[in-house]
């Protein structure tokens, strides 16, 4: 019954690439962009029954040797599937927190651990579930017990999820959780992915995958997000990292989704990093820093800058650091 399943969607999938292929990129081919002193740092490998893992990387260290956080004894590592992460300190006294969203068992939970720095491991605090939190993509952390999380899915079922992806329905959208209440705090997106927040925490951001853009939503006092723009940049983008010094936007974005589907490692899905700066002007400017074919990186999902360094993560491929131009 799977193996017909997959064979239906795939079949469904091909004839609805006729129609949505604007959306999904499907003709897009990117020209390779790299910048000077890349380094392949953490091998992958696209599919492993090996429990998920929590690294830090000092990228002040010229080695870049990534650094397997301690796990907690009374965590379930064996069905830890982790996804989008957010990071929060306590002004109140520099504790730092970790969010994690995890899918243990196709399921979707938030772990909440806290960082012990001496020794590089992992306290874990709690498990949040939540009904309004069924397909959670990513998250942003407000507090040691609020965040944003987007749901990249509308319905439960599994199949309607997969016709659902298929067709582009913009039904996705955002939550706000807190101990007070749990409520949609933003809808309509085609694919919710990557959200973050503005250095001075008026603003959230989120990554609509297929229509190409990222939506600036202000936060108002009852937690809601009102819509204020959206900036258009020409590629399907996935997580988003603000810099906290210039509010800078970069992001880890997919430049043809159809090589993610229909997988070929002879013709592999490429990478493609974009940033976006003055994104509350009034003509932000959206550059691409880097690019791949994919035969260097595939399938690049995230990227991070500090001290002159670009830090680009992928779906299921490697993590590759390179000296900003």
């Amino acid at each position: 019954v799977s193996h017909l399943l997959q064979t239906v969607m795939l079949a469904v999938y091909l004839f609805v690439l006729k129609f949505c292929s604007k959306r999904y990129l499907a003709f897009r081919e990117v020209a390779p962009n790299h910048l000077p002193n890349c380094g392949l740092k953490y091998p992958g490998v696209a599919s492993t029954d090996v429990p998920g893992k929590i690294y830090t990387v000092d990228l002040q260290d010229p080695q870049l040797k990534p650094v397997e956080l301690r796990m907690p004894r009374n965590f379930d590592l064996d069905s830890f599937n982790p996804h989008g992460i957010s990071l929060y300190i306590d002004p109140s006294d520099d504790a730092v927190y970790l969010f994690v969203v995890n899918h243990p068992q196709h399921k979707s939970q938030v772990e909440l651990f806290r960082f012990v720095e001496e020794d590089f491991s992992l306290i874990h605090l709690r498990t949040i579930k939540h009904e309004l939190l069924h397909s959670v993509n990513d998250i942003v952390a407000l507090g040691v017990d609020r965040f944003y999380a987007t749901n990249d899915h509308y319905f439960h079922n599994e199949i309607l999820k997969h016709l659902e992806l298929l067709l582009l329905l913009p039904l996705t959208n955002v939550v706000y959780y807190g101990p007070e209440e749990v409520k949609v705090v933003s809808d309509g997106y085609y694919f919710a992915n990557g959200i973050n927040m503005s250095p001075d925490k008026r603003f959230v951001y989120v990554a609509s995958l297929f229509s190409h853009d990222v939506h600036v939503l202000e936060r108002k006092e009852d937690n809601l997000l009102t819509p204020v723009k959206s900036v258009a940049v020409g590629s399907l983008c996935d997580n988003i990292e603000v810099d906290p010094e210039t509010g800078d936007l970069w992001m880890g974005c997919h430049p043809n989704a159809k090589k993610i589907f229909l997988f070929d490692p002879k013709n592999p899905p490429g990478s493609e990093v974009i940033r976006i700066q003055n994104i509350h002007s009034e003509q932000p400017v959206v550059t691409q820093v880097y690019a791949d074919d994919g035969h260097v990186i595939m399938v690049s999902s995230v990227a991070a800058t500090w001290g002159g360094k670009l830090l680009i993560g992928s779906v299921f491929h490697k993590a590759l650091c390179c000296d900003l131009k």
